[in-house]
């Protein structure tokens, strides 16, 4: 049974007053004239388009809560009782802890991530902003890549351009790029993202040529909306500024009614928006080659929510231009700042949309071209998500982007900073039980310590959490794969998945689960074979 009610919804910070909830529109069945609230439709009245967005801005990240026909939990993990890949096959030798969970990516200049996951566009959010330091080193002592988002450098408040418009010098984007270096040691990389207008303020010449950036990664979308990025702007001035700057700012902070109900204190907040981008087949090529003769090894691409034509496109024109990584993005999505009703209501969901790219990739293969590395994204949170999504797209899939689920650690590590800062009497109960300093409740801290030493002590404890959330993620992986018998994310095929319904068989076309082996099983049964060779 759906439960998600189109006009109340704790990310808006709305509910119905009625116990009777009508199923589509989400209004209570009983409206009555002196309602004191609270439903999306009550509150707006007041707030507008103020309740469009999830609250409060720049505290909180959000992620739709639509329940699809199918989704990944339709699908369940294979585990096999005979056999290994990648290693010799007894009790000895196959040990769980022995599964490589190294993954690559890349069609000359291949990039090692230490586990097949990295973060989401981290950008001109305050959320990415004010976590960057715990977010960054995460990553790089995780080694995996980070996702530097779109709009940094246009956004940045001590921004420099040149005579032509073109970044001269970005502080916050030096920061965030050298933030993440600092700790980098040859596994993952920094892919910085570019937008309409980052590629007009000239961001990739700037980033490649002054700050040593390796990767680019070219934005067509995202699964979260079907618009450009925005965050919220809470000054006047700013606002102007902002749009001067070329952005799209709503509403006008220009128009004088505009600022009399800012100055009044009706309107608390502005947006910048991005601009739509939009793309043609050979544009595309000659920006690709374009970014690489300014020196990047690697060129990326991001996707998002689009239908059957639009995902064609991008997988078709990523192997003409010899793309090193296709991210595509399914919808609902989660975010610092979309529109909540187009978060839960647009695009395709993730796992339509991944079934989709590996009929497409086939198809491309069949046809003897050159496949792009894949990397999926769009709702995933645990080890057994990347598995699944690793087989579902296998063998074009080799990582997964994760972003909510990679950033929470990063704040919940920083909170626990601020926590023990102000004595043991400030942690939450459900921390106490762990102990009271940083050592007892980080179980990785003194693991850390035996790498880094005394530095570790300077580590951002968000950072920390990010490198413990990814010891789950990989230890949980290796013990999947190790009951599937693959010691190598390479052995990893659609056969280790099944359906559990026949509606998740007809849209991925993983076997139901009472077809998948039948053939081999029913030999084993008839004495035609022992059925051994190909269960694995």
């Amino acid at each position: 049974m759906n439960l998600n009610r189109p006009n109340a919804n704790d990310a808006l910070r709305t509910s119905n007053r009625s116990r009777n909830v009508i199923p589509q529109s989400g209004l209570c069945s009983r409206c009555v004239d002196d309602c004191t609230g609270r439903c999306d439709v009550w509150k707006a009245s007041f707030r507008g388009r103020e309740l469009l967005y999830p609250g409060p801005f720049g505290s909180v990240t959000a992620g739709a809560d639509k329940d699809y026909p199918v989704d990944y939990s339709h699908l369940n993990i294979n585990g096999y009782a005979f056999g290994a890949q990648g290693i010799e096959a007894d009790p000895d030798h196959a040990i769980f802890p022995a599964v490589d969970t190294e993954t690559s990516f890349g069609s000359v200049n291949r990039l090692k991530m230490k586990s097949p996951i990295f973060t989401g566009a981290l950008g001109s959010t305050d959320i990415a902003r004010t976590n960057w330091e715990h977010f960054a080193v995460g990553a790089a002592i995780s080694g995996v890549s980070l996702v530097c988002g779109e709009n940094v450098c246009g956004i940045d408040p001590e921004l420099e351009l040149d005579r032509n418009g073109k970044v001269k010098h970005s502080p916050e984007m030096k920061r965030r790029v050298e933030t993440y270096r600092r700790y980098h040691e040859g596994y993952g990389d920094i892919l910085v993202q570019l937008n309409v207008e980052d590629t007009r303020f000239g961001v990739a010449e700037y980033v490649i040529d002054k700050l040593g950036v390796e990767t680019i990664e070219l934005k067509w979308g995202q699964g979260a909306k079907c618009i450009g990025g925005e965050i919220k702007v809470s000054d006047l001035d700013r606002a102007l500024e902002l749009k001067r700057r070329g952005y799209v700012v709503s509403p006008d902070p220009e128009d004088p009614a505009n600022q009399h109900a800012f100055k009044a204190g009706a309107i608390k907040e502005f947006e910048r928006h991005s601009r739509l981008g939009f793309v043609d087949e050979e544009s595309f090529y000659q920006e690709v080659d374009r970014i690489r003769s300014l020196g990047a090894k690697r060129v990326t691409l991001k996707t998002g929510a689009y239908p059957l034509r639009e995902l064609a496109m991008a997988i078709k024109w990523s192997s003409k231009a010899q793309i090193d990584l296709l991210t595509i993005d399914g919808a609902p999505g989660g975010t610092g700042m979309s529109p909540w009703r187009m978060m839960c209501e647009w695009g395709v969901p993730s796992i339509y949309l991944h079934s989709m790219a590996y009929e497409l990739c086939s198809r491309l293969e069949q046809n003897g071209e050159y496949v792009p590395d894949l990397a999926f994204a769009g709702g995933f949170s645990s080890e057994d998500h990347v598995f699944k999504a690793l087989a579902l797209g296998a063998p074009y899939s080799k990582a997964v982007c994760m972003g909510r689920a990679l950033m929470i650690p990063g704040m919940v590590g920083k909170s626990a900073e601020k926590w023990l800062a102000g004595g043991a009497e400030k942690l939450p109960k459900a921390l106490k039980e762990y102990g009271s300093t940083k050592e007892e409740l980080f179980v990785c801290y003194e693991e850390l310590r035996s790498k880094y030493g005394d530095e570790v002590d300077r580590l951002p404890l968000g950072a920390i959490g990010i490198y413990s959330f990814g010891q789950k993620i990989s230890v949980g992986l290796q013990q999947l794969m190790a009951g599937a018998r693959k010691w190598n994310v390479d052995f990893i095929t659609r056969d280790d998945l099944f359906s559990l319904t026949e509606e998740c068989a007809r849209v991925t076309g993983i076997p139901y689960v009472m077809d998948a082996y039948r053939e081999e099983a029913m030999n084993i049964i008839d004495g035609v074979s022992d059925g051994i060779t190909s269960a694995v």
